[in-house]
């Protein structure tokens, strides 16, 4: 497949809030692109815009755009390129007329639409009355008397299609889905209705592939020796046609690697079974077809589409309590006996951890034996404290960790000063009727309201069946290999021949593991079932494990239910988001077959 001339290219500048600031300047310079978008937000994000906005009532958007915007939009006009972002966050009015006010002092005329309709936080209260606000995972109602600090409808792309419709320039929103900044062009250049369910399930597929920026050309990829200038990864850009397909690729010149590899990674980042789900369409992740078209070229093909879920997500944060945390650090002999003596004796000056609403402690023994250097001696103990009192959890905690300095184990000392109590949140993820949300396009003078649920039936998960129109979703057992003889095999880690990603969904995590040939794929299928995978990481041993095969990809996803705790900053792993847990993974020494490892060093 080859990108006709009637393809939009779209270009990601942007994965996070703290990506790399002239990425925007990057894309719009390279080479020719359509539209330039950017995803800012995440259910971090959504708190830490929050504290903004606490310090300056009229932020509470993602500042670092109007910066990328001040050194692009003249060339973005001039060139006829569109802009769509999700940056307006918790203000999308506020990130418009400030855009206005950058452009008339520029001496530029730019269109400036903006969508709003996804802040439910004033109604929190009266949906709660109406559905009990249930949390996603749990089914637990929202606690009464909780006060959000934000909550938010995940909106889709027909808001941004009606505002590209009115010729607007640059399009800013709040929480639109990820994706919404691609599938809302696509809707917009190619006419797409609601019941275009293949297409738009295309530039859902499109769009989650590049929203994390630098993550489908090469960043964050398992086999980073195979990524050529990894200085400086390029950015994305999807190459979408009016059928849905699109071709994934990136400017000549930048760095990174555009693969089937690379693509499939960010593809299994972040989700949980064969269906993706949107505002306006659910994608079957079995369905998609990946293919080199090129150099830095992945044709993304074939992808099937379902009517969208019955509701809407809600991302609900609200206000947990404080947190503080100390990491000590121990070297030399005996380091699990003084980690375990200094944790008694702080426990004792403060009057027991049971005073606490919850404590962590994290030992990690990475000190060697026969230390070539100081550094190769030490371990770290980190110990975390939560609780609703500010006080308790605040210096208080800090001072009694600083007060053992020289009144314990030899060689104390840590890694931070100590520091007072920081608040936390929780993240809710709940669910809205479709019809208690409403999108306003706003531009100038110029209102629309767009009913957020499409003139097409919405189904229920019963409607679906389990696997309707012959669209195979196989287990391990049907690739017969889980008993097969394999012959010889060596204990190595798992990533010599296996890929994997793994991110944070809410208070779960998932983890995608994928291989890169039939046979490989056939042997993982069959060897990497959830209790192996219990058996691996060990954190999930008493967890919820839920396992997909996902034979098109040649990958298998692994959701890990409440791995996170609630989620979000009120986590207490070191790696909150799960973000290295892939790497654990593809660390644990398994029995592949030597053939498997004869195969991929040939």
């Amino acid at each position: 497949m080859t990108a006709g001339a009637n393809a939009l290219r779209i270009a990601n500048c942007s994965g996070f809030y703290g990506d790399r600031l002239d990425a925007a300047r990057e894309m719009v310079e390279g080479g020719p692109i359509d539209i330039l978008t950017g995803d800012y937000l995440a259910e971090l994000t959504m708190a830490i815009l929050w504290r903004l906005r606490r310090r300056d009532p009229e932020g509470g958007y993602v500042r670092t755009f109007l910066t990328q915007m001040e050194e692009v939009l003249g060339t973005c006009l001039d060139r006829g390129i569109r802009v769509v972002s999700n940056a307006g966050g918790l203000n999308p009015a506020g990130m418009a007329k400030r855009l206005g006010e950058m452009t008339e002092r520029l001496g530029l005329e730019a269109r400036i639409a903006w969508v709003t309709g996804d802040d439910l936080t004033e109604r929190v209260g009266e949906l709660q009355q109406l559905n009990s606000l249930r949390h996603f995972d749990t089914g637990r109602p929202l606690p009464s008397g909780v006060t959000p600090l934000t909550a938010h409808a995940y909106l889709g792309g027909r808001g941004i299609a009606e505002a590209l419709s009115w010729g607007a320039d640059v399009v800013v929103t709040g929480r639109v889905t990820d994706a919404a900044v691609v599938i809302g062009p696509g809707m917009w250049a190619f006419g797409w209705s609601p019941e275009d369910h293949d297409q738009l399930a295309g530039a859902l597929v499109a769009g989650h592939i590049i929203e994390c920026g630098a993550q489908c050309t090469g960043g964050n990829y398992a086999f980073f020796e195979r990524v050529p200038g990894s200085d400086r990864v390029g950015f994305p850009i999807a190459e979408l046609s009016p059928d849905g397909s699109a071709v994934i690729t990136k400017h000549p010149g930048t760095g990174g690697l555009v693969s089937v590899g690379t693509v499939t990674a960010q593809l299994l980042y972040e989700v949980c079974g064969p269906r993706y789900h949107n505002p306006d369409v659910t994608a079957r992740l079995d369905s998609i077809q990946l293919s080199q078209e090129g150099p830095d070229r992945v044709a993304v093909t074939g992808v099937r589409g379902e009517p969208p879920p019955p509701t809407l997500k809600v991302a609900l944060n609200y206000l947990g309590g404080y947190r503080n945390s100390v990491t000590m650090v121990i070297t030399g002999l005996d380091a699990e006996h003084k980690a375990e003596s200094v944790t008694a004796a702080l426990w004792e000056s403060l009057g027991g951890a049971g005073q606490f609403e919850e404590t962590a402690v994290s030992f990690t023994d990475t000190g060697h034996a026969d230390p070539a250097t100081n550094e190769a001696a030490m371990s770290h103990l980190r110990i975390t404290v939560k609780d609703p009192d500010p006080e308790k959890v605040g210096k208080r905690f800090s001072r009694a960790a600083v007060e053992l300095a020289l009144a314990h184990y030899p060689g104390f000392f840590m890694t931070a000063p100590p520091r007072d109590s920081s608040p936390y949140a929780v993240y809710w993820p709940t669910s809205a009727e479709p019809s208690q949300v409403v999108q306003q396009v706003r531009m100038g003078d110029r209102v629309k309201e767009i009913p957020t649920s499409p003139p097409t039936e919405r189904v229920t998960a019963d409607d679906w069946g389990e696997y309707p129109d012959g669209v195979p979703s196989p287990a391990a057992d049907d690739f017969g290999l889980a008993s097969r003889e394999t012959g010889d095999t060596a204990m190595v880690p798992l990533g010599r021949i296996a890929g994997a990603r793994s991110g944070d969904k809410g208070g779960d995590a998932n983890v995608g593991v994928w291989v890169e040939s039939e046979e490989a794929f056939g042997w993982l299928a069959g060897f990497l079932s959830e209790s192996r995978f219990r058996e691996l990481v060990s954190e999930a041993a008493d967890l919820e494990v839920e396992r997909h095969v996902l034979a098109n990809l040649r990958a298998i996803n692994f959701v890990v239910r409440g791995l996170l705790g609630e989620g979000v900053s009120s986590s207490t792993r070191t790696d909150p988001q799960a973000k290295s847990l892939g790497e654990y993974l593809r660390a644990r020494l398994v029995p592949i077959p030597v053939t498997l490892l004869d195969a991929r060093s040939a």
